[in-house]
């Protein structure tokens, strides 16, 4: 018969699992709405009208009146093209960052403002730099052209110029830019798909290596770290400890509280264990049922049993009941072993050897940590 659990274990355990590393279900759900997102984003770049189609804004910095009174008759009957007037250059700036222009016909010469030096303005903010700028100007000097271009302009018209060929510069430089923000759009797009990606291959790589009731690392994960870690060492004759980690009558305590609460043991000690390791380079893994196993790099056998004893106190100050237990509580048993290692395949041997200390362990009573 089952006896009722005086402890809130599952609600502990609970807690102790989402400190831990996130599930499959939950990694793979974050997983599918990112997904969805960049496709979501990369569709929209992809399928993007052609610039030829998206409408024409054109901005017109120019203090004469008459000339903004022209180039709207000019541009009156075409389709798809908007023109906004701006006739105080102190203001040309903010207008253009406010009606996101895919042109600007600035005139050179304007009271207040030389427009060679609006021109170097929208090249210097973030959202006018790249916006093509055609320059007006009342003669055809090749001197005021360079200076022109080299200030940033795009293109050089003498005012009043011809419709059709007013047409075909705006229009033409519009659809360059447009054609610009959509490449970018896509690259970003196309960007941020493949870091999405990476993040996801990594994370799926790793839950691969996860233990699925504790979040530890699991046994094939553990099997190659130790191989790989150990090849390693034995190029560098360096000592590697390992832990071996068992549940005291843990088939008493699930005789007695259920298999769900066992599971819940298992979390607890699980987490226990990751906490109380020292260095990043430490693995702690589910070797299988209710053991578990530890990696050290570069420890001593005093470091080793420090470690040990710091895991099995903490396991025993969890405080949870178990009436199969001489101390009436959850503890476990460790057995560990530190060896040089020598041979590129002999890790096995420092597995048999910790395997062998827990066995002592267990024998002279449980609930105590032997190193060998």
């Amino acid at each position: 018969m089952k006896l009722p659990h005086p402890d809130p274990l599952a609600e502990r355990a609970k807690r102790a699992a989402a400190a831990g590393t996130p599930s499959i279900g939950r990694a793979g759900s974050r997983a599918m709405v990112d997904e969805r997102a960049v496709s979501d984003l990369l569709a929209a770049a992809l399928n993007a009208p052609p610039a030829a189609e998206l409408p024409v804004m054109v901005l017109l910095v120019d203090d004469q009146a008459i000339i903004a009174e022209a180039l709207r008759r000019a541009l009156a009957e075409e389709t798809n093209v908007d023109l906004h007037y701006c006739a105080n250059p102190e203001e040309a700036l903010r207008t253009a960052q406010e009606t996101g222009p895919t042109v600007i016909l600035q005139d050179l010469v304007m009271p207040g403002v030389d427009g060679l030096t609006l021109v170097r303005q929208y090249r210097e903010h973030p959202a006018t730099r790249d916006i093509p700028i055609i320059v007006l100007s009342t003669k055809e000097e090749p001197r005021i052209k360079s200076a022109a271009f080299a200030a940033g302009a795009n293109d050089y018209l003498v005012k009043l110029p011809d419709t059709i060929e007013l047409v075909a510069r705006v229009r033409y430089h519009s659809r360059s830019y447009q054609n610009l923000l959509q490449r970018d759009e896509a690259y970003r797009a196309l960007r941020q798909s493949q870091q999405k990606l990476l993040e996801t291959n990594l994370e799926l790589q790793r839950l691969t290596h996860s233990d699925g009731l504790t979040g530890l690392s699991n046994r094939r994960r553990l099997d190659d770290y130790l191989n790989a870690e150990w090849r390693r060492a034995a190029r560098e004759h360096a000592a590697i400890g390992f832990l071996m980690i068992d549940v005291d009558n843990f088939k008493s305590y699930n005789d007695t509280y259920g298999h769900v609460a066992g599971d819940d043991v298992l979390k607890l000690v699980a987490h226990t264990i990751e906490t109380s390791l020292n260095s990043p380079t430490d693995l702690a893994a589910r070797f299988g049922g209710e053991e578990f196993a530890v990696v050290l790099l570069s420890t001593s056998a005093p470091g080793l049993r420090l470690l040990g004893e710091k895991i099995r106190i903490a396991v025993e100050a969890l405080d949870v009941p178990h009436a199969g237990s001489a101390s009436g509580r959850v503890t476990i048993s460790i057995g560990g072993a530190t060896q040089i290692a020598m041979q590129d395949d002999a890790s096995k041997q420092l597995v048999e050897a910790a395997d062998l200390a827990l066995y002592r362990a267990k024998r002279d009573g449980k609930n105590r940590v032997v190193i060998t």
